[in-house]
């Protein structure tokens, strides 16, 4: 359950940058002398020229991270039912440092000298729809997969009555162990289409995602093959039919 500091965290700071980058962006001024320093320190060169469309589409990407935020810390407080497990120390202060981290690493994939007072030339390409697309059809189903979830501690009337585990049925679940996790990975992989496909910082972001879902879906999966007897064989942990 407290997991929802994460998303606490992201909310504000992530909303903090989405702020300052749409002011630079629409408002002709300059990102904060902080960020600069901090795109310098990461190797950004402050005088690169907009690219393609760089500068809408991490505008976009930021916004997609804030809103995904946002749902899962809804979810955290008024869906979920967690049960007593804890998580490490390290894990949770690793936690909160990735949700600072991962979107200064959207706002640094742009130049410091966002407009210099100039209009935004707004320019919605193919794989902006493509990428918002997919960012939704994932987190509608990431969403329907957590409340199949959190239903199994419920009575019909919606009171809690009970912690434990139970085998989840329905949706994505007829396919994978944990659609939730699966729907994650889609989720940041519709953000690297959204980027334009070739932004290699955001793909090792996927690549990250990746491993760490995967890791945590294989134990999910052994664990309900080891408590329930009768736990479908065809389901695969993480991905349909890997």
């Amino acid at each position: 359950r407290w997991f929802t500091h994460f998303y606490v965290v992201s909310v504000l700071w992530n909303g903090f940058l989405l702020i300052w980058l749409f002011q630079a962006e629409f408002l002709g001024g300059l990102l904060p002398s902080w960020i600069q320093h901090m795109h310098c320190a990461l190797g950004r060169d402050s005088q690169s020229e907009d690219t393609g469309n760089e500068h809408f589409s991490a505008l976009l990407v930021l916004l997609l991270l804030w809103l995904h935020s946002c749902r899962r810390l809804a979810e955290c407080l008024w869906t979920s039912v967690f049960s007593n497990g804890v998580i490490h120390i390290v894990q949770y202060f690793f936690g909160l440092g990735y949700y600072i981290a991962i979107g200064s690493t959207v706002l640094c994939q742009v130049p410091t000298n966002v407009r210099n007072g100039k209009e935004l030339s707004v320019q919605i390409c193919w794989y902006h729809m493509v990428g918002v697309m997919m960012y939704i059809w994932a987190s509608l189903h990431q969403h329907r997969c957590l409340v199949i979830l959190a239903n199994l501690r419920k009575s019909k009337s919606g009171k809690v009555v009970s912690l434990s585990h139970s085998v989840p049925f329905g949706d994505w679940f007829e396919r994978v162990s944990c659609p939730h996790y699966f729907a994650e990975l889609l989720i940041y992989v519709s953000m690297a289409i959204t980027l334009g496909f070739h932004n290699v910082t955001w793909w090792c972001v996927v690549t990250y995602v990746l491993f760490n879902q995967a890791l945590a879906a294989v134990l999910c999966h052994e664990f309900y093959q080891k408590n329930f007897s009768s736990y479908p064989k065809h389901r695969k942990a993480f991905i349909p039919f890997v």
